[in-house]
């Protein structure tokens, strides 16, 4: 979807007994799996291609509500917020159900090369498509 963040993915989640710790919340180590699939779904649908050749070079994420079983289900939700010559930034949250906004945060994944094994330029073609997802400047 296009928002004013440029080309959202948003990922439906539902909820499991085992999702939750012995405060009967979500464990916090879920949020970064969500994320994950969030942002890997948008580099997926920009690139147009099976294979994803990033790391993860940092994560940063704040979080802001509880998600307790009972909300059943939640979206993660990511956003391309940066193209740069090595690296991309990537805008996240994770949101229940109402909208209420439980954890965002950003992660910079870095082009990789798999035969190198090291960081690579992103190409022109991918870059292109990465930057289609970016907000249009108003």
């Amino acid at each position: 979807m296009t928002t004013d963040r440029g080309h959202v993915t948003r990922v439906p989640i539902l909820l499991r007994n085992r999702d939750m710790d012995t405060l009967g919340h979500l464990n916090q180590s879920l949020y970064h799996v969500f994320i994950e699939e969030a942002r890997t779904a948008v580099v997926l649908e920009l690139l147009g291609t099976g294979v994803v050749d990033y790391v993860l070079a940092r994560v940063e994420l704040d979080h802001l509500h509880e998600v307790r079983l009972e909300d059943r289900e939640v979206a993660a939700e990511a956003w391309i917020e940066h193209v740069g010559a090595k690296s991309l930034r990537i805008g996240s949250r994770v949101v229940k159900l109402d909208g209420t906004v439980v954890a965002q945060g950003t992660t910079v994944l870095v082009a990789w090369d798999p035969e190198r094994r090291g960081s690579r330029p992103i190409d022109d073609e991918e870059r292109a498509a990465l930057v289609a997802g970016l907000p249009v400047a108003t």
